[in-house]
């Protein structure tokens, strides 16, 4: 990494951008001592001010000075004292991984570090618990700096320094350490579309924000602008440095939607060169809301060639079909053939009209494979996004259990969220631990204005403590879902999107794989002809066809 502070075993290069000012002047903090360097300006066209100081260790403690005023490094490694106080040096980690090959076949388990297991430490304690419920790689939401100890992660605002609350560099290190040896994966959700609110200091430094383009959550990234070549490369080096330093398999971009970029080479297409060139087996997962392939289309068909996209209309039809609910984005959706649709061809609106958006929304993905699309029944924004954060089983209760036959078993890359597989009821809310009032009151009243009668305090430490998983194990929902997975695994260890899918009776899906083998999920009571032997049901299927159906899913062998 050519920015912030590296250690090579006897010295510490100091190196920060910072085009706005003409003096910047490093503070180091070493053995009870506070001393003040200035740092020499190596181009006055790009703004680059570095130092080399001899002794300086890990351990000791920096700042940034400028205008008089002390700042955190905009390439922090370590905040120890959190988003306000020093940063840190860190040293090198003893990994020894070496017979991690990658994530060859993803299945993917979403988890919240502190509603999952409170730190990284605690995280590591459940790697078991996860190897043997059949999972191949995690996806951790955010842990890179942000204010306070409880948060989602996505009001961050230090890019490269380790979440303090979680455990720091180390301990996120130890994780992915041993998580390669139990044969998990690790990826990172990061997030470049937009900083949060508290802590954020990076305009002092330099033109890192957009003049044009604006979010909903905080300034966006200046990409495509005057000293953009700068900004996108405090970014590009971020997403190379989880890869390299901390060893993790793959990155989920957050709403890439929100990444503006006119430039004519993209960022998501820098980004995604420079990780493979890192480690070619690296996973890139977008997350987008625009149902546009080019995310994930090769570049001679000039896409920006990420590995995968989510899918929310999987998610959106599946959900609208099992709750009824109408209500925003849902209104688009509840039909049967439109899961259908999201079965066979991904997209349900890939370039037809869309009631909610009021426009023409998406566009077709043609015959791309279904290792290409990440599909989930609930994850952290669904169930968190919500106004009382209940989870799919707290809002239907037994009928929950046909999402995992359908997107478990799916042609493509499932996603779980922490908790759904043994049945969790405890909600995920939305919670915050900000320490500016100004913040906090905007914070507040806005949640007001949009929850109504839902109101619960995201700053209040209760609201986190609910959020956390119970642990209380439904052992019967949890054999269920580890017995999908053997079978996705070892029945449907594919990607091949040439399935065969077929309405019956106006309520039941069948989804034929691999000519034999049949997903059956029924929404009401019907009747069904076909010759078949059940090899996993919910209760109330039948062990054999034909017969009545009740409300449930099975898989079975067609005869």
């Amino acid at each position: 990494m050519d920015i912030g502070a590296n250690f090579d075993g006897k010295s510490t290069f100091f190196r920060v951008w910072a085009p706005y000012n003409k003096e910047v002047f490093l503070v180091l903090y070493k053995d009870g001592e506070r001393k003040v360097i200035k740092m020499e300006l190596e181009d006055e066209e790009r703004g680059y001010f570095s130092v080399e100081v001899d002794n300086a260790k890990p351990g000791d403690m920096y700042t940034y000075m400028i205008g008089g005023k002390e700042y955190p490094d905009p390439a922090s490694r370590f905040q120890p004292e959190g988003v306000h106080g020093k940063s840190q040096i860190i040293g090198d980690f003893s990994w020894d991984d070496y017979n991690w090959k990658g994530i060859d076949f993803p299945i993917i388990y979403e988890l919240h570090v502190g509603t999952f297991g409170g730190d990284f430490e605690g995280v590591k304690r459940k790697l078991d618990y996860l190897k043997e419920l059949g999972v191949t790689a995690i996806e951790l939401m955010p842990v890179h700096q942000f204010a306070g100890n409880r948060n989602w992660g996505y009001d961050g605002v230090l890019l490269y320094a380790v979440q303090n609350s979680y455990g720091g560099p180390q301990k996120l290190k130890e994780l992915v350490n041993e998580a390669h040896k139990k044969g998990l994966g690790v990826i990172l959700d990061v997030v470049y579309n937009h900083v949060g609110p508290e802590g954020n200091y990076l305009s002092v430094f330099g033109p890192y924000f957009s003049t044009r383009y604006k979010t909903p959550w905080g300034p966006i990234f200046n990409f495509d602008e005057a000293y953009s070549d700068e900004v996108r490369h405090y970014v590009v080096q971020n997403a190379v440095y989880w890869i390299k330093e901390y060893h993790v398999d793959g990155l989920r971009l957050d709403a890439v939607h929100s990444i503006f970029d006119n430039s004519p080479k993209h960022i998501l297409e820098e980004i995604r060169d420079a990780v493979k060139e890192a480690n070619p087996k690296a996973l890139l997962i977008a997350e987008s809301d625009l149902n546009d392939p080019r995310i994930i289309l090769p570049k001679d068909k000039c896409g920006y060639c990420i590995d995968a996209q989510w899918s929310d209309d999987f998610h959106h039809s599946l959900h609208a079909l099992l709750t009824g609910e109408r209500d925003s984005y849902y209104a688009d959706f509840g039909e049967i053939t439109q899961l259908a649709k999201a079965i066979k061809d991904v997209f349900v609106y890939d370039g037809v009209y869309s009631k909610f958006r009021k426009k023409t929304h998406g566009r077709q993905v043609g015959n791309l494979p279904g290792n290409k699309f990440v599909v989930y029944a609930q994850n952290h924004d669904q169930v968190g996004n919500r106004k009382d954060g209940k989870r799919l089983i707290s809002l239907v209760g037994e009928k929950a259990l046909i999402a995992p036959f359908l997107y478990i078993l799916s042609p493509y890359i499932p996603m779980i969220f922490m908790g759904e597989e043994y049945g969790e009821t405890n909600p995920f809310l939305f919670f915050t631990d900000f320490s500016d009032p100004e913040i906090i009151k905007g914070l507040r009243e806005g949640r007001k204005r949009e929850l109504g009668e839902y109101y619960y305090d995201p700053q209040d430490y209760s609201t986190f403590e609910k959020s956390k998983l119970s642990w209380k194990l439904d052992e019967r929902i949890l054999s269920l879902y580890k017995e999908l997975i053997r079978l996705r695994k070892e029945l449907f260890n594919d990607f091949s999107r040439n399935v065969d899918v077929k309405i019956e009776g106006k309520a039941c899906i069948i989804i034929r794989r691999k000519e034999k083998y049949l997903v059956i999920a029924c929404f009401s009571k019907t009747h069904l002809d076909l010759k078949a032997k059940s090899i996993i049901t919910t209760v109330g299927m039948p062990s054999s066809l034909p017969g009545e159906v009740s409300v449930g899913a099975g898989v079975y062998e067609e005869l």
